[in-house]
């Protein structure tokens, strides 16, 4: 594609002398703009997919993928409707449960949180809960036991065998009134699944427990659902919304996190855009560089044309120039970026270390780990731009270098 000639003419320019200074200089920081834009939208875009995958890993493995809800709040004679689900083909589990909010008071403190209650069977086959446990033992959670997030734990200072009182939201008619319900729980388990919301706000204990509570007996108020993957949830939805018929409503794990998935939808690309101006910024230092050095090396090009150089020679070896400064830019930011990513967690474990300062707090982030997620065809489509960029750069100086008049270059020579 390039002749020695062409390429031993770029080289030449690439390497600036004591007098073109300053051309060098743009050239350098054009190279720099380029490697840290594309870096960056490398190390931001797999932050933003390992974001998405460890809540979406969180969210499912505590929420399922489909959820049956009762309209009266109540599903008698579960385990027929159970039966059914099961037999629906994509169908991997299911598993009644009930859920509800209450009202904790411990030693005079009180605040909300949502009760989930399941079989000790069902508790074991979610791996997110069984292998996340930090104190005490699932096979050991007896009878009016709970388990407790670690930040629930931590705030109202419990540890396993204290006890805690839960009050129901609808409570026991008297002739006095209503009078609250209420019962107390010993904890049984304390677990950290990595997400500050479930850390810090549920609550599970096992389905008996949990219908003598509220006052459920022999029923439930909710039935999960795992399909074979996420996706195929969507399939095996409307045979669900079949099976269960107009007593219940049926909603996958898209519908219950709309809201959030499109939010973390919309931010990806809003950061892939705003980060890519970075790039463009870099592409147009390198068009600045590209028409000084053009300006600069007019008596050059002009020798080379009356020595049988060509338009399309002259057009060439500046698009190899500037293509050489936007390529090398493209392969070290690919390099630094990927490199950053992979240690991320590393890198901000050492930068809290060395500032004193939580640059990841989960209250905030809902995680307790910097996620990063490398999806090669995101690195291979940021390339590819920053590539098309930088070589799109070099195309209108390379153009007026190759219509530059041997003449009038050498005129006043």
């Amino acid at each position: 594609m390039f002749s020695p000639f062409e390429r031993m003419m770029a080289w030449r320019y690439l390497r600036a002398r004591k007098a073109e200074g300053f051309v060098s200089v743009i050239a350098t920081f054009s190279f720099l703009g380029i490697m840290l834009g594309v870096a960056t939208l490398i190390i931001v875009m797999s932050v933003m997919n390992g974001f998405r995958a460890e809540l979406v890993d969180r969210i499912l493995g505590l929420n399922g993928h489909l959820n049956v809800y009762a309209q009266s709040g109540e599903i008698g004679n579960y385990m027929s409707l159970v039966d059914r689900l099961e037999r629906i083909q994509g169908v991997e589990s299911v598993r009644p449960m009930i859920e509800g909010q209450v009202l904790i008071s411990v030693n005079g403190s009180a605040t909300g949180a949502l009760v989930r209650a399941m079989s000790r069977e069902d508790f074991a086959t979610k791996p997110i809960i069984s292998d996340s446990i930090v104190q005490g033992e699932l096979t050991s959670f007896k009878d009016q036991q709970v388990a407790i997030g670690i930040k629930l734990a931590q705030r109202l200072n419990l540890k396993i065998g204290d006890s805690m009182t839960l009050l129901a939201p609808k409570g026991k008619a008297t002739p006095f009134g209503t009078v609250p319900r209420s019962r107390t729980y010993t904890i049984g388990v304390i677990f950290d699944v990595g997400m500050y919301e479930y850390n810090n706000g549920f609550i599970f204990m096992d389905l008996p427990s949990a219908q003598q509570f509220f006052q459920l007996k022999d029923a439930v108020n909710a039935i999960e659902v795992m399909a074979f993957s996420p996706e195929a949830a969507t399939d095996v939805k409307d045979d669900m919304r079949i099976a269960v018929g107009s007593f219940a409503n049926v909603y996958d794990w898209r519908d219950a996190n709309s809201a959030f998935l499109n939010a973390l939808s919309v931010e990806r690309n809003v950061m892939f855009l705003i980060l890519t101006l970075i790039i463009i910024v870099a592409a147009f230092n390198i068009i600045s560089s590209m028409i000084m050095l053009v300006k600069d090396k007019g008596k050059d090009i002009a020798i080379l044309r009356t020595m049988g150089a060509t338009q399309k020679n002259i057009l060439k070896v500046f698009v190899l120039t500037g293509a050489s400064i936007g390529l090398a830019g493209t392969f070290f930011g690919a390099f630094l970026g990927i490199t950053f990513a992979m240690n991320i967690e590393t890198i901000r474990q050492f930068l809290e270390s060395l500032t004193g300062t939580d640059l990841f707090a989960d209250e905030i982030y809902f995680l307790s780990q910097l996620p990063a997620v490398l999806i090669w065809g995101d690195i291979i489509r940021v390339v590819l731009m920053a590539l098309v960029l930088s070589i799109g750069a070099t195309i209108y100086p390379a153009w007026r270098a190759s219509r530059l008049d041997p003449v009038e270059a050498l005129r006043y020579e």
